[in-house]
């Protein structure tokens, strides 16, 4: 294991929520603000005897569109020239290891995996109108996303795409399971299973706008909170969601975020 990189998790234990770093199969508790001066509190705990929590709680989760060259290139997209994205609601998010009821009317399910840009803050000044050089500074760390889909409400309007809709129902946007800080992003790569078997394999360094330049420009004008989230968009090989599958998000370097559709 690199131990240059620390992972953050969240988690239930005895009814409570706390949240530490995982080493291994071990969790050092900490208290306090995660993304300021979190405190060890001595605690260790087995993560076999906790529930695996959100790492974070956002205030928003940005999902990028047409941020990857391969699947531009197939839908013959052409490159944007500022991100293109919506917002999903807090409804939507879920920890590792929840199991996710499609709605009725979501009918068919999509995956995508993506992996998550977690902002922090930096000696207090806001996330906002960021200069590229300045981006990374105020990036905590890195996460594992399903950005989910319901196809069918997608376009089932012909004069308008309803993109938060589809992606905005309840439990369409699990992230984690913890944020990894001491990652360079561009050498990271997305993978996707459903049941154990592989859909999606495509690496970060194809994003059409890499992370310092996304999250600069998202800051022009719009304050990005700390541990709010930027899912940076999927690439080739999105699919259905079969009823009672287990879908994971595997990054190496931050884990497998893991959950069951019924």
């Amino acid at each position: 294991m690199d131990t240059s990189v620390t992972r953050w998790i969240g988690f239930r234990h005895d009814g409570a929520a706390g949240f530490g770093r995982l080493d291994g199969e071990t969790i050092t508790e900490f208290t306090g603000d995660l993304f300021g001066a979190p405190t060890a509190t001595g605690r260790t705990l087995p993560l076999a005897e906790v529930t695996i929590d959100l790492p974070c709680r956002p205030s928003k989760l940005i999902a990028l569109w047409n941020n990857f060259g391969a699947l531009a290139e197939k839908l013959e997209l052409a490159r944007p020239e500022a991100p293109l994205f919506l917002i999903k609601p807090a409804n939507t998010y879920r920890p590792s290891g929840a199991t996710v009821i499609v709605p009725e009317a979501a009918g068919r399910a999509l995956y995508e995996g993506e992996l998550g840009i977690v902002i922090g803050k930096v000696d207090g000044q806001p996330a906002r109108d960021l200069s590229e050089a300045d981006a990374m500074a105020h990036v905590f760390g890195f996460t594992c996303i399903n950005d989910v889909t319901s196809a069918p409400i997608l376009k089932a309007d012909a004069s308008f795409t309803q993109w938060a809709r589809a992606k905005g129902l309840d439990g369409f946007g699990p992230f984690g399971p913890v944020i990894a800080t001491g990652l360079a992003p561009e050498t990271l790569t997305v993978r996707t299973l459903v049941n154990g078997r592989e859909r999606q394999n495509f690496p970060i360094s194809d994003m059409l706008m890499p992370v310092p330049r996304l999250v600069s420009l998202l800051s022009q004008g719009m304050t990005l909170e700390p541990g709010d989230i930027i899912a940076c968009g999927t690439s080739v090989g999105s699919g259905p969601i079969p009823k009672g599958a287990n879908v994971e998000i595997v990054i190496d370097g931050i884990g497998t975020l893991t959950n069951r559709f019924e």
